[in-house]
């Protein structure tokens, strides 16, 4: 459907979701929080970052994961593999790695520098005859299950995982398997933390209805137009627990004509806002999976991976949003917008425009979502109501409630 005029088809029921309001309490309410540490969390595959984050041997970045107390390393280690472990020594409990990332081949505890190499394996101990009965085999780091999709690290926080990364991402994996990511060594990054619920920052990323309200002079032009004036999606899909949407492009988006800066980078080759440009061909457009129903009037894709991570594909590049609950109402947010290196300065002021509009974009959804948390908190309304736009908030909700009452991930999944 290239022109949602008219009410799309009737999404939500198609996907056989509820058409009913839902509780307020899910994004409040202490119990819940922690029935998702235990049930989500804890069960579901989590991704935590693209392989060429870690290029070399040797190479690791530090995953810290709030909700669930713990620190994780993940590493590419010389014998090749992709490897994770939680972030504790095996002599009194310190944390090992204290850098956010970096390259080394062992892992020094600072407090009495017992050393691991990035295999996991205790490789050093000082004065290692005064311990009793030491066995450096069964002391090494304690691994976190990998597996890896289309350059995905998934990590899964289970002793044993309940079930495979492949059966966790099911049709969606099947969905975006081949996809050519354009640059995925250079990223900006974004980080920030929110006064509210994790599915209330995840949401409010998830849906296009508010951007006329919240984003007149940043996104509104972009994503709304006369023939389009509440956004509404192209299309949308869900796939298991996964969800996905198309979202619209005003065909008559350009800077405001007062933004003579703009103006001039709007026009540069490899628009980083998204946009595409009249002729452009690109591999993401020509992917099965991406803009399914190959509307004309595509702007992106939203996939929300189910708990907290979004995979954001247009025509020029990708991107990705991370929401990790650190309370029942706090929630730490990272983006990542993926583009190469600026090879002109054209391109690097391109770069800086670009950092600044998404700033203001974000600073813009902050007050937004921080405001509809102290309205949820405050107890005078029980429920809230989704729009058909709003398909995958419902969706996710749904799954939330699927997930919390099931007593495994595969009952979750079936």
């Amino acid at each position: 459907m290239n022109h949602p005029t008219e009410h799309p088809a009737k999404l939500t029921e198609s996907a056989g979701l509820n058409t009913e309001a839902m509780p307020v309490s899910l994004y409040t309410d202490p119990a819940q929080y922690e029935i998702e540490r235990e049930r989500i969390f804890r069960r579901a595959w989590l991704m935590a970052g693209r392989v060429e984050r870690i290029p070399n041997r040797g190479d690791f970045f530090v995953k810290d994961i709030a909700m669930l107390k713990t620190s994780i390393i993940v590493t590419h280690s010389e014998d090749g593999e992709i490897r994770a472990f939680h972030n504790v020594c095996a002599h009194r409990a310190n944390i090992v790695e204290h850098r956010s990332s970096g390259n080394t081949k062992r892992f020094v505890c600072r407090y009495h520098s017992w050393g691991y190499n990035n295999s996991g394996e205790l490789a050093h101990v000082p004065d290692e005859p005064g311990f009793f009965h030491l066995n450096k085999k069964k002391c090494g780091l304690t691994p976190v299950t990998v597996a890896l999709w289309e350059g995905w690290i998934f990590i899964n926080m289970a002793a044993t995982p309940e079930i495979s990364l492949k059966e966790f991402l099911g049709p969606m994996a099947d969905a975006l398997a081949g996809i050519e990511y354009p640059n995925p060594d250079h990223a900006l990054v974004l980080r920030g933390e929110f006064r509210a619920n994790w599915k209330a920052v995840a949401e409010n990323f998830s849906e296009a209805y508010h951007i006329s309200s919240i984003h007149p002079k940043t996104l509104g032009p972009i994503y709304a137009g006369p023939l389009n004036p509440f956004s509404r999606p192209i299309s949308a899909n869900v796939y298991g627990a996964h969800r996905s949407m198309s979202t619209w492009l005003n065909p008559a988006a350009a800077p405001f004509a007062n933004a003579k800066v703009a103006k001039w980078l709007f026009t540069a080759d490899h628009s980083v806002t998204g946009t595409r440009k009249e002729g452009q061909t690109n591999p993401l457009v020509e992917h099965k999976g991406l803009n399914p129903t190959k509307s004309e009037r595509w702007a992106s894709d939203v996939n929300w991976f189910f708990p907290n991570w979004h995979l954001q594909i247009s025509a020029n590049q990708f991107w990705t949003h991370e929401f990790w609950p650190t309370s029942a109402t706090s929630t730490i947010w990272e983006a990542r917008f993926y583009f190469k290196k600026a090879q002109a300065v054209r391109e690097r002021l391109q770069r800086e425009h670009f950092t600044s509009h998404i700033t203001d974009t974000m600073l813009e959804d902050l007050g937004n979502i921080e405001s509809m948390q102290r309205g949820m908190e405050s107890g005078a309304k029980p429920f809230i109501h989704f729009n058909e736009s709003e398909i995958l908030c419902r969706h996710g909700l749904e799954q939330v409630i699927k997930w919390s009452a099931a007593t495994t991930a595969r009952d979750a999944l079936t």
